[in-house]
């Protein structure tokens, strides 16, 4: 169970003694220090050894496939939508230093004049983690950035979480109006359990006018809880059509499913994919109308001419495309 975020936990300032100096740092920090990896929504990655994903990057590397870096991980959202996305530099080496991970870039020109003039002062990494765990596994990107995701789960970009709808008896029982949304829920619920535990410890009896019985407190909680699983499986469903529909209409490769599964599952992604499968040519047969099939031929990295049709269509090289997909598979 392997999933890709492009976050930012921390911002994670770029060198400032070689920016400041006029020079372009070789070595910069990838990741903020383990083995808890916060962000400020709440959510929380693990980094318990740095050594283990270290060895997971440099695996790939001895692969000959570089980390890209590119600024505000233009290979991951412009890519995704099929536009222009270069790199302005490749990672070659990684190494774990006092918890966190260090890499050493080869930049371009384009790189080291952003640097250079200060144009670009921090860096985020895009990484792989197990979706139950959260635990990092490998480094996959990085992107330069002036905006540091505080809020998440934008890309690197300042954004406020998705909210949930909420339902009257929830709102009626944390005494919110009916406009609340589960952000207000969960603010409201918060509060009455430290006023609630304030009170209980200050007072034998409670001020009924402030505190909540337990049992509908635990209501609300509940629903809370309900409520947003239901969202996220439809939110899953809708996407999980969208894709297999292109699939079936040729529009995209059986192979590159998972890919466009997991960009679809990104803020926007799911609108940014939809526009790109509008504007995309029929790249295989329809599986709709199609009454044979054909024994795909594949190149050197192991792609078929869909997938080679893919990586035309999104401005990714077949490489980047296969390991993207050998990624996926495991």
């Amino acid at each position: 169970m392997i999933s890709t975020a492009f976050l930012t936990p921390l911002p994670i300032a770029l060198n400032r003694a070689d920016a400041d100096g006029g020079t372009v740092p070789e070595w910069i920090q990838l990741t903020p220090t383990g083995p808890r990896l916060p962000g400020n929504d709440g959510r929380a990655w693990t980094m318990a050894d740095a050594e283990t994903v270290v060895a997971n990057c440099r695996a790939r590397l001895n692969e000959g496939q570089d980390i890209p870096v590119d600024f505000d991980h233009a290979t991951h959202v412009k890519g995704a939508r099929g536009e222009y996305a270069p790199a302005v530099g490749f990672i070659k080496e990684v190494e774990a230093r006092d918890g966190a991970i260090w890499g050493r870039v080869d930049w371009n020109e384009a790189g080291r004049e952003a640097l250079a003039s200060r144009s670009y002062r921090y860096v985020s990494p895009g990484f792989d983690f197990h979706k139950v765990t959260g635990a990092v596994r490998r480094i996959v990107s990085a992107g330069l950035t002036n905006l540091p995701n505080f809020t998440m789960p934008a890309l690197n970009r300042e954004g406020e979480p998705q909210e949930t709808e909420m339902d009257a008896a929830v709102l009626q029982a944390l005494g919110l109006k009916q406009d609340a949304s589960a952000a207000d829920a969960v603010v409201a619920i918060t509060t009455l359990k430290r006023e609630n535990e304030t009170a209980l410890n200050r007072a034998e009896s409670p001020d009924p006018d402030k505190f909540v019985p337990k049992a509908d407190y635990e209501l609300a909680t509940n629903r809370v809880t309900e409520l947003e699983t239901q969202v996220k499986a439809a939110q899953d469903a809708e996407i999980e059509a969208e894709v297999d529909a292109a699939v079936e209409a040729g529009k995209i490769a059986p192979a590159s499913r998972d890919y466009h599964l997991a960009t679809c599952r990104t803020e926007g992604g799911l609108d940014r994919f939809r526009g790109f499968v509008g504007q995309s040519p029929v790249i295989a047969p329809d599986k709709r109308t199609a009454k044979t099939t054909t024994t795909a031929k594949t190149d050197k990295d192991g792609l078929s001419a869909e997938e080679l049709a893919v990586c035309r269509q999104m401005g990714m090289s077949p490489a980047d495309f296969a390991a993207a997909k050998a990624a996926d598979q495991e």
